[in-house]
């Protein structure tokens, strides 16, 4: 295990707190006054999917959990999860909609992503910053739009909606940013 400051804490990074990993979620550093500097933070259980809040001084050792990451492929999903191969072993791992969140609405047939592995059981997922999905319902163009500011909505091919501009095309296939999920640019 790598010990780490509590001014070292950034969201995102999964620590051992009483034990159990806990990925941060929020944080912020307080230096109120005349006290001690403290970090407040707000951080998930990855082993039970509860959130809570947690306050540690900033002098404080926090442990860094420490896991493995493999690359797999996503395979298809069905009543059991969402099924990954590692395409060196051939292992496959079923997860759930709780290990995924927000990511489910960008996995393709085939899409490469790393999945964290903390004691052998998968704990989290890192998905391609961009993915390219095909629209397949939106209003119809309008025509002359060429301000990309003005907005519709935009059912994708894995059932997600995002705003896009007016000028997009039902069948056309668009670069979505996974962190944000917001429409780049079309794709290529």
């Amino acid at each position: 295990m790598a010990s780490i400051q509590a001014t070292q804490i950034r969201k995102g990074i999964v620590i051992l707190h009483n034990g159990v990993p806990h990925r941060i979620l929020e944080f912020h550093h307080h230096t109120p006054g005349n006290l001690r500097a403290m970090v407040q933070t707000r951080m998930r259980n990855l082993k039970t999917g509860t959130t809570t809040e947690h306050r540690f001084r900033s002098t404080e050792s926090v442990e860094k959990a420490i896991f493995e990451e493999l690359e797999m492929t996503y395979l298809y999903a069905d009543g059991d999860g969402y099924h990954f191969m590692n395409m060196e072993s051939y292992e496959q791992v079923a997860l759930n909609e709780e290990v995924l969140g927000d990511a489910i609405g960008y996995l393709l047939p085939e899409t490469v992503i790393k999945i964290e592995f903390f004691e052998g059981n998968p704990i989290g997922i890192t998905i391609p910053l961009t993915v390219d999905l095909t629209v397949v319902e939106t209003e119809p163009e309008i025509k002359g739009a060429t301000v990309s500011n003005v907005g519709k909505p935009a059912k994708l091919e894995t059932g997600i909606t995002i705003q896009v501009p007016a000028f997009i095309k039902e069948g056309e296939k668009i670069r979505v940013d996974t962190t944000e999920g917001r429409y780049m640019e079309r794709a290529k």
